[in-house]
């Protein structure tokens, strides 16, 4: 049996480093700089930069010819928080944050699941870092369409450690309600595009999907919502984004029920998404099913893909986001010991 490497410490002022860098969605092409200047130093890896299109890039850095991906993303949701390292009880380090958690920590644990590989003297894996997976996985798009892939990529995500076996879909809407404004005091005199938003809204809370035995229930949420009228003005317009998570039940039930919600006075313009996802799992690994979304979805290149990775997702996002540095080194030995089972089992 392998000797344990779990006690072997995170580089923690290179996590501090990639923490220090805002990433931003947008911003993350200077993040992808420096880990091609700063990860390969003293190793065996190859760096390659990748122009996505929008002025962002994917870099993967690889040790000889990939059989295995590690794959995650650079890019993370605003605001920008600055790092902080807290002493936490067991000699553990609480690690804070915007990006401690998604993705920068899945970031290190698979850059030193790599360096472990390395030491060993194993080769065949690349780390695969990608840019836009917070707006739309601009990054995984990119890669798919330009790069040939492979047979696993394993993808990075807040997942507690366990490998996910199905997740849920997307889809997304644009949705305009147009109303006739008049003055507030004769309301009689137009149309509320207010009250004809929690008309359609109501609509949608009296809607029954049906529940999936893997997934679960079909959720929404609203966004981007926006009426600029004044106080005395009926609205003559709200625009919004409605974002489902759909199941297997529910995906194409989704669609056809808000396109049928349009009407003289409510457009929806439907943005696509992707479909709920079953993912490859190990022996010997604890599973999960997740409902959020990844890159996973859209690296159609690859024929195995899997998705785990440190922390859990309720703190992603948060101001609060933090992940436990202990986890990132679970989820280091984790990553060696996937390659080893899937190379062995080649």
């Amino acid at each position: 049996m392998d000797a344990p490497i779990s006690s072997r410490s995170i580089d923690i002022e290179l996590y501090r480093e990639l923490l220090a860098v805002d990433s931003t969605s947008g911003k993350e092409r200077d993040l992808a700089l420096l880990l091609a200047r700063r990860l390969p130093q003293g190793s065996s890896c190859q760096a390659r930069l990748m122009e996505v299109g929008d002025g962002t890039l994917n870099l993967q850095l690889s040790w000889g010819t990939p059989r295995v991906y590690f794959c995650t993303h650079l890019d993370t949701v605003p605001p920008y928080i600055a790092p902080e390292f807290e002493p936490a009880p067991g000699g553990d380090i609480k690690v804070k944050g915007r990006g401690s958690c998604d993705a920068k920590g899945q970031i290190m644990a698979m850059y030193s699941a790599c360096r472990e590989l390395e030491r060993e003297g194993l080769s065949g894996f690349a780390l695969l870092l990608l840019a836009g997976e917070e707006t739309g996985s601009h990054g995984a798009k990119a890669y798919a369409r330009s790069q040939p892939g492979g047979e696993w990529v394993i993808v990075g995500e807040p997942t507690g450690n366990k490998m996910v076996a199905a997740s849920k879909g997307t889809k997304a809407f644009d949705i305009t309600i147009t109303g006739q404004s008049c003055h507030s005091g004769y309301p009689e005199q137009g149309v509320s595009a207010i009250e004809l938003f929690v008309d359609f809204v109501n609509q949608l809370r009296a809607t029954r999907f049906p529940v999936d035995p893997v997934t679960g229930t079909t959720t929404y949420n609203l966004g981007r919502l926006a009426s600029d009228n004044p106080q005395n003005v009926l609205s003559d317009k709200v625009h919004f984004r409605l974002y489902w998570r759909t199941t297997q039940a529910s995906d194409a039930l989704v669609t056809a029920t808000v396109e049928g919600m349009a009407g003289e006075r409510v457009h929806i313009e439907a943005l696509g998404g992707d479909t709920p996802m079953s993912y490859a799992t190990l022996e010997g690994f604890e599973t999960t099913i997740a409902a959020f979304g990844s890159d996973a979805p859209r690296l159609s290149n690859f024929k195995h893909r899997a998705l785990c990775g440190p922390g859990t997702i309720l703190v992603a996002h948060r101001p609060g986001e933090c992940v436990m540095l202990s986890e990132i080194a679970q989820a280091r030995d984790q990553y060696v010991r996937m390659f080893k089972q899937i190379i062995a089992a080649q």
